[in-house]
């Protein structure tokens, strides 16, 4: 979207008009402005495993697209790549996905300061960048000390109320969504994949969860792990004792009140109490948190947690669900034969 937007390749007004960024004061000013530079740091190279082969994999590419759009630039010499972009004289908006490939992968563990400065040669400072957007699921400040890479704003599920929306699919996308097919409805949809819940009260929706059921007309787990930190197992066998009450509590429907501050703990080695576990899962959505207060989501997460209970290593804790859940309905089949009673008083 963002390429389609900026990028010089194609006119692209027809793809925007009538959204709302065409009603931006500075929609017509950026429109189709800038070559992109767009790529994604978890492809491996296939010449080598050193780091080397990776990150040169990368110079290479970028440096062979831009003396291919520059012909001017094709048979001069330079002496790295931030001097050959600067030849070119132009503005880029750089795209780059999963910049914490490595961090997260534990992969070059000896050069991964190397991999930071070379970030920080290619994107700060440079009269070539006219913006640059990165995605990960690390914190980049937890990785670049010092000012190697201090020019970069960060927004996260767990403290940004202004782009929160924009994580997820809002109530009044998914509704409208909903309009274009007959097979699911609204409160189907809202059953399975809502339950987050944004500072202003609005409900987030799991955006690719939304697709796939409306595309296949069947709600269902659609939940994706792409690497042990999408475990709900991965995070809870670290501390079994101190979230144990908590497993239970939340398996059976009932929120945990805990107060986070912590901005992120995910991918940061052991989390090392029961706060950094929670502050990683909510990262990664597999908690929500509001107002003080954790919940499992929705329908397709309890899933989660519920095959995550399965595990031997929780025979225990799922003992304690069980028997939670066993005693929950018999209070509540009792008050309900009380209240029965009293109606026939």
């Amino acid at each position: 979207m963002l390429g389609a937007y900026y990028g010089k390749t194609y006119p692209s007004d027809s793809l925007f008009e009538g959204l709302e960024i065409s009603k931006s004061e500075s929609y017509d000013l950026y429109l189709n402005q800038y070559n992109i530079i767009r790529f994604s740091l978890n492809e491996l190279s296939g010449k080598g495993n050193e780091y080397q082969d990776y990150i040169g994999r990368f110079e290479f590419v970028i440096s062979s697209d831009i003396r291919e759009a520059y012909p001017n630039l094709r048979d001069k010499e330079f002496d790295s790549l931030p001097d050959l972009l600067a030849a070119t004289e132009d503005e880029f908006i750089f795209i780059i996905d999963e910049w914490d490939y490595i961090f997260s992968h534990d992969l070059y563990r000896e050069n991964q300061s190397d991999f930071l400065e070379f970030l920080r040669a290619l994107l700060k400072d440079q009269p070539y960048v006219a913006l640059v957007y990165m995605t990960g699921v690390l914190p980049i400040k937890k990785y670049s000390t010092g000012s190697a890479l201090n020019m970069f704003d960060e927004y996260t599920m767990l403290n940004d109320s202004f782009f929160e929306e924009y994580f997820g699919f809002t109530e009044q996308e998914v509704a409208a969504l909903c309009k274009k097919q007959s097979k699911l409805s609204l409160d189907e949809i809202a059953d399975w994949y809502n339950g987050y819940v944004a500072d202003d009260g609005g409900r987030i929706y799991n955006p690719r969860s939304v697709v796939l059921a409306l595309l296949n007309g069947k709600c269902q787990s659609y939940w994706t792990r792409t690497g042990k930190m999408d475990e709900v197992l991965f995070f809870l066998k670290y501390n079994i004792s101190e979230v144990r009450d908590d497993v239970v509590k939340m398996v059976n429907h009932l929120p945990v009140r805990i107060e986070i501050k912590k901005e992120y703990a995910a991918g940061q080695g052991k989390p090392g109490n029961r706060k950094e576990i929670y502050a990683a899962m909510i990262i990664y959505g597999l908690l929500s948190y509001c107002n003080g207060e954790l919940r499992i989501p929705n329908k397709e997460l309890m899933m989660e947690f519920d095959n995550a209970l399965e595990d031997e290593e929780f025979g225990y804790v799922a003992e304690l669900v069980k028997n939670s859940e066993e005693v929950l309905n018999a209070t509540l089949d009792k008050k309900q034969h009380q209240c029965k009673i009293e109606e026939q008083i």
